[in-house]
């Protein structure tokens, strides 16, 4: 082999050795105490830290809100309908668009609720077994 062809070869793989594949860094979690999925069980406790930004306004339909601009949670107390007809009321948290809460019933045991707002104070809630519940802040 002609040197010039050594000396190309070697410069080739050795640039190629040379070529390091970055790995991305792992995104830091920025410590919040905002929860990234409100669940039922959100609307039972008040933790310390949402506590200093209790606020209530009787003025506005939710019970409470705590959290600060761009991230508050509201607590309002709802009724409404199942898609069969029972007549339900409970309580939920909201942040954005979705929510969970509590249904209760005066002849079954209280069901866990996910929610979506679907218009102003109308709610869409569904429980684990897809039951579908039509609900209006009260």
């Amino acid at each position: 082999m002609p040197v010039k062809f050594k000396i190309t070869l070697f410069a080739f793989v050795l640039s190629f050795l040379s070529c390091k594949r970055e790995i991305p860094p792992t995104p830091q979690k920025i410590k919040s105490f905002y929860k990234e999925v409100i669940t039922p069980d959100d609307r039972k406790v008040i933790t310390p830290a949402e506590a200093k930004t209790y606020h209530v306004d009787t003025e506005y339909q939710y019970e409470y809100r705590t959290g600060n601009s761009g991230h508050y949670e509201y607590n309002y107390d709802v009724k409404g309908v199942s898609t069969k007809g029972d007549s339900v009321y409970g309580n939920i948290n909201v942040e954005g668009k979705y929510g969970a809460g509590i249904l209760m019933f005066d002849t079954i045991n209280d069901i866990e609720i996910n929610t979506e707002w679907i218009d102003y104070g109308k709610l869409k809630a569904t429980d684990k077994n897809g039951n579908e519940y039509y609900l209006k802040v009260q």
